[in-house]
């Protein structure tokens, strides 16, 4: 386990409940009334497999039926959700996205370009610092690790690592979960990539990671298709790099037809953290603050969990025993997260520098 991995867990293990008033917070009577009046919010890229995000937006709106979901491109990156709030700054129509949910770099980013409100959620103190910004502006929310998604169907025995892909057996059958040219999963899948080579997080690695795919490429087993459940089952995309959440859900949505294996890497194990933050331009500021309410809520933590993800305030809800046992069996093996590398806030942008601006160089494969 590394250091920064026991650092991020002793931070929000570390938290003490103060009182029972902080552990159940509710948001405001008058930040309830405001939303309800505002009557509507808009989400960007939130498939519903994705995190159990379903269920957490059925559960908002079962709570709050005063306020209608309007949900945005569910499968764009991160860096589209970007987009969508500039060229939205000037617009309170339905196409300009109230909240975000993106990868942790971007978080900061957002913030030097001015396009996020700060606020703090009534269970603040119990995300760790080490993913949050101090001022409120973005929050982490959930992490995994990357793994991989293979179609048993096609794949006649299952890669247990990074390095079993470049062999001969899985000609055109590794995809990446999105653009990583945009997209933070497929951005971190290239980094992981990378540290499985020995190299070091962040520029290097990712550097490492381009070369990786670019041998893929030129082996001809790497496919420059968006890897998704749809595309596994149908046989484009035999072999998905995803986060372990978004490999376990489709396993579920699959319910065996195809058969799948979802393996975490032995080496090169990534957590990646996502972020949560709200519009600086947002059209229902009251709604996007009772939203960050419920999703830092025991409900919405509860809900991102069972869609496989390690929520927030993992650590503190499991201190206060909050956490059902029949949804920690449902995880992988604890064994899995051991080995898990959590970069630094520098590592993953560095990467990211890497990445986005190296790959058409270095791969050259326009992933669609």
């Amino acid at each position: 386990m590394t250091s920064h991995f026991r650092r991020l867990l002793s931070l929000s293990t570390a938290m003490v409940i103060a009182s029972t008033a902080v552990a159940v917070a509710e948001p405001s009577a008058e930040l309830v009334d405001a939303a309800k009046k505002e009557g509507s919010l808009t989400t960007i890229a939130l498939p519903h497999d994705w995190c159990g995000y379903g269920a957490v937006i059925e559960g908002f709106k079962k709570k709050y039926p005063e306020i209608s979901v309007n949900e945005l491109n569910p499968d764009a990156g991160s860096a589209d959700e970007v987009e969508a709030v500039k060229a939205n700054k000037d617009n309170k129509g339905p196409q300009a996205p109230d909240v975000v949910d993106v990868g942790l770099a971007f978080g900061p980013q957002m913030k030097s370009e001015g396009l996020l409100m700060p606020y703090k959620v009534s269970t603040w103190d119990e995300i760790p610092d080490g993913v949050k910004d101090a001022d409120g502006y973005w929050y982490g929310d959930y992490y995994g690790v990357m793994s991989l998604i293979v179609n048993k169907d096609l794949v006649k025995e299952t890669p247990k690592d990074w390095s079993d892909l470049l062999k001969a057996d899985y000609a055109g059958q590794v995809a990446l979960a999105g653009d990583p040219r945009a997209s933070n999963q497929a951005i971190l899948g290239v980094l992981a990539a990378g540290l499985s080579s020995g190299a070091k997080a962040g520029q290097e690695a990712g550097e490492a990671g381009l070369k990786y795919f670019a041998e893929l490429n030129k082996a001809g087993n790497f496919v420059p298709v968006i890897g998704k459940s749809g595309t596994l089952a149908q046989g484009s995309t035999p072999i998905v790099v995803a986060w372990d959440y978004n490999a376990l859900s489709w396993k579920d949505t699959l319910a065996g037809n195809p058969p799948v294996d979802v393996v975490v890497p032995e080496t090169g194990v990534l957590a990646g953290v996502y972020v949560q933050g709200i519009s600086a331009y947002a059209p229902h500021p009251n709604a996007a603050k009772l939203w960050m309410e419920y999703l830092y809520s025991d409900e919405g933590q509860t809900a991102w969990l069972a869609g496989y993800c390690h929520p927030a305030r993992f650590n503190a809800m499991s201190k206060a025993g909050k956490i059902p046992q029949e949804l920690l069996d449902k995880l992988p093996p604890a064994a899995s997260y051991e080995k898990a590398y959590f970069p630094t806030l520098e590592e993953v942008d560095a990467n990211k520098a890497a990445v986005t601006g190296g790959w058409d160089k270095v791969v050259g494969a326009n992933v669609q």
